[in-house]
């Protein structure tokens, strides 16, 4: 999908540029491709690859972000959770099975 669809939309936004063959030879000779510089042996700094790698890499994690953004709408909300007890007389959060409000001592009865 990166290489079929999305390289070559990047491709016409930057006009075309082959990042591949962007790279600096450390013998300090010239060479026209980095083929060609990998063919006499030389050791070379590979920038323009680096650049591709992480083109491709930034392109598919916004592909899975979609697909799992996608697949989060799809699935069923949950249902609101319940709205705390609350103790009658002081009006604090109490635990449902509790027979005293922890806050102000009231005697309460159980929630049925």
């Amino acid at each position: 999908m990166v290489n079929d669809i999305f390289m070559p939309i990047v491709s016409v936004l930057t006009g075309g540029v082959d990042f591949s063959n962007w790279f600096i030879s450390l013998n300090g000779e010239k060479y026209a491709t980095l083929a060609a510089a990998q063919e006499a042996g030389a050791a070379t700094l590979n920038f323009g690859l680096l650049i591709s790698a992480i083109i491709n890499f930034i392109i598919i994690a916004l592909c899975l972000f979609a697909v799992v953004k996608a697949m989060n709408k799809l699935k069923k909300p949950e249902a609101p959770a319940a709205a705390p007890r609350l103790c009658p007389f002081c009006k604090s959060e109490i635990a449902d099975d509790a027979t005293r409000c922890p806050h102000c001592t009231s005697e309460l009865k159980l929630a049925k």
